[in-house]
């Protein structure tokens, strides 16, 4: 069975500022086939505000940000939410991706911040980092 996740933004920022790391990895993993990730309009609409948004120490030209956002759209299995899990985190943008998650069947969110996934193991959705992600799915080396 291929897992099926959802890429929190923090992951993506990452992956992109650094070639070195497991955000990295994981990033070069999508579309692989190793793994499915789940997106959602809410989700795809936060990745391209992140990925244009000055500061966030990406350095893309907006030619490379919206590839890299067409991308992830493409390669991504779009999911419809349908019923909303709102509010059972902290923050507003972790209940979007843990709504994602949820509709998407997902056991896992990849994230660095697993205290503000706190509450998701009710759902049926744990947080986890990167590096716990590519064990999981034997792609460490």
């Amino acid at each position: 069975m291929v897992p099926r996740v959802v890429l929190d933004t923090n992951v993506l920022v990452a992956g992109l500022r650094s070639r070195r790391g497991a955000s990295f990895r994981v990033l070069g993993l999508v579309g692989s086939g190793r793994f499915v990730h789940v997106v959602s309009v809410p989700l795809v609409l936060e990745y391209e505000e992140v990925l244009l948004r000055r500061g966030a120490g990406l350095r893309l030209s907006r030619a490379d940000a919206n590839a890299v956002h067409d991308y992830l759209c493409a390669t991504g299995e779009h999911q419809p939410i349908h019923f909303l899990w709102r509010p059972l985190l902290p923050d507003p943008r972790d209940d979007m991706v843990l709504e994602a998650a949820v509709n998407g069947q997902c056991h896992h969110v990849v994230t660095f911040n697993h205290r503000d996934f706190r509450g998701s193991a009710r759902v049926g959705v744990t947080p986890v980092s990167p590096l716990e992600f590519l064990a999981k799915i034997g792609a460490v080396s």
